[in-house]
């Protein structure tokens, strides 16, 4: 066994699309668990559509698609036709989990819904995704990433005064939703092995990214104070934020008094921490302003590159802001074997590179066990597991249930 297949013998039937259902499924499938995708014969998730690459898209393996669904095999089903929706019951019987991010509703609709489900598989942990949860006044409003990210208050809190309200420019509440449901399973097949019962999970991507903002919304709700944007800065202690520097930014978090009479020191200007304006850390608040400029005067002579070294060398929290590529060639980030290199489904003179899972095992990344399907890449092989013999499987495909 891989030991970091912790889900080693758990089957997900994965029926989402996009990002924040395949990002949690794509996480369960790191650890080891056989996630079948459930897809739209034909179509397959939109994600396949969807990406930086024109040609990518048109051939069903866009980026984002890519991105997300390693290491799943793919088995196309209509779950319009009364022969679909047959197939995928006898899959639940035998399935451990099952996650799907349609709109509220849509799997009752179709007599699939949690009732039904539970009826095949008493302990099967169902998972629903959605961008508002499964009931309240907006269970039914569409939501992307955007949408989410604008209810939640997330925009309001950044930028800044002038720039804001400001989106995240990446899907932070679709990531944030599904590492959420990712977690929720998990945690509901460890009750479910304990008690024999199966679980309904009613994940909400607002929630998830409201639970994500910290002193946002704890300072609001606790010490009823609301947040203004504050761009780089940190509100919570200065100085904390972005500087410029003679080359780069660079990023330092001071928020110890120790650390800032270490930063004054090695800045050649150990005196900023006798002035009444920074000595406190209340009064480096609220003249936060001054201290940047007294702190950027100082950075001016060195690039963000050598005093990155020597302040977090001193124990002072301090990291250039890197570009994504820069991010990614990293030697911390190789080291610790985060970006995996796979064969490009359906192109063998291609190589793919993904990212794996954030969580080590017992010193080990998990690796994707192999790459994103191409559409119904598995289906009969998934039909003859279920037990259908080829003349039935031929049937389907000639009666479009698969």
């Amino acid at each position: 066994m891989n030991p970091t297949a912790l889900l080693d013998g758990v089957r997900v039937l994965d029926l989402t699309n996009v990002l924040a259902g395949p990002f949690a499924s794509y996480q369960l499938a790191l650890l080891g668990a056989d996630v079948i995708k459930v897809e739209i014969p034909g179509a397959g998730d939109l994600a396949r559509r969807l990406g930086a690459d024109h040609a990518l898209n048109e051939a069903g393996t866009g980026a984002s698609f890519l991105a997300q669904n390693s290491a799943k095999r793919s088995l196309t089903l209509n779950l319009k036709s009364p022969a679909g929706r047959d197939v995928l019951l006898r899959a639940v019987e035998g399935a451990d989990v099952l996650v799907e991010n349609f709109r509220p509703g849509v799997l009752d609709r179709l007599g699939l819904g949690w009732d039904r489900l539970r009826a095949t598989n008493p302990r099967l942990v169902y998972c629903a995704v959605s961008g508002f949860g499964q009931d309240g006044p907006l269970r039914d409003r569409p939501a992307y990433d955007q949408i989410v990210q604008g209810v939640s208050g997330m925009m309001s809190a950044t930028g800044t005064e002038q720039t804001g309200p400001l989106r995240a420019g990446y899907p932070v509440a679709d990531t944030l939703g599904g590492m959420t449901a990712a977690f929720a399973v998990a945690s509901a097949l460890v009750h479910r092995d304990r008690t024999g019962e199966g679980v309904r999970l009613d994940v909400s991507m607002l929630e998830s990214a409201m639970t994500a903002m910290g002193w946002v919304v704890s300072n609001h709700l606790i010490a009823g104070q609301d947040p203004v944007p504050m761009g780089n800065d940190n509100f919570t202690a200065a100085p904390s934020g972005t500087f410029a520097t003679g080359d780069g930014m660079l990023n330092i978090s001071a928020n110890e008094q120790r650390q800032f009479v270490t930063l004054c020191r090695l800045l050649g200007r150990p005196d900023l921490c006798d002035d009444p304006r920074f000595a406190e850390r209340s009064a480096r608040k609220v003249h936060r302003r001054e201290l940047t400029a007294q702190i950027e005067a100082a950075l001016a002579g060195r690039p963000a590159a050598e005093w990155e070294t020597v302040l977090a060398a001193a124990g002072v929290p301090a990291a250039r802001v890197l570009s994504v590529p820069e991010a990614l060639a990293q030697d911390q980030v190789r080291a610790r074997g985060f970006v995996h290199d796979l064969p490009f489904p359906g192109d063998p003179d291609r190589d793919l590179r993904v990212l794996g899972s954030p969580v080590h095992v017992d010193g080990a990344a998990p690796v994707p066990a192999h790459e994103p399907p191409l559409l119904g890449e598995h289906t009969d092989t998934i039909l003859r597991e279920l037990g259908y013999d080829d003349a039935t499987i031929a049937t389907m495909h000639e009666e479009g249930t698969v």
